[in-house]
């Protein structure tokens, strides 16, 4: 199932570049993950499109650069809605953005407690 939530041949590939640093890589994620979740919910709550589009749009890259397709494809789907200023779409999207980024981050929480540092 996981297989859905993470693309594994990135992770590898990621695994493979970053050597002993992988680790490193998995918190800086997970950091600049929540702090992107803050930023989605914050913009939202002020009715602010164009920084809801910016923090999806940023949050988007980086779930597609660690191989998390789904969280990715949800980010696009909020930067779509952010675009158009279509708020009233946004809080069902948010929503699927937050259950499926529980998600990653438990499997990525899972990858890193393979590594010690």
């Amino acid at each position: 199932m996981s297989d859905i939530h993470l693309d594994h041949s990135v992770l590898s590939a990621l695994r493979d570049v970053m050597e002993d640093e992988f680790p490193v890589l998995l918190d800086t994620f997970q950091a600049d993950s929540a702090e992107r979740m803050r930023q989605i919910q914050q913009a939202y709550a002020q009715a602010d499109c164009q920084a809801l589009r910016l923090a999806a749009h940023s949050f988007k890259g980086s779930c597609s650069n660690m191989g998390a397709p789904v969280l990715a494809g949800l980010c696009k789907q909020l930067e779509d809605i952010a675009h158009r200023e279509q708020l009233a779409d946004a809080p069902a999207v948010i929503l699927q953005i937050e259950r499926e980024y529980l998600v990653v981050r438990n499997l990525l929480q899972d990858e890193r407690r393979g590594f010690s540092l």
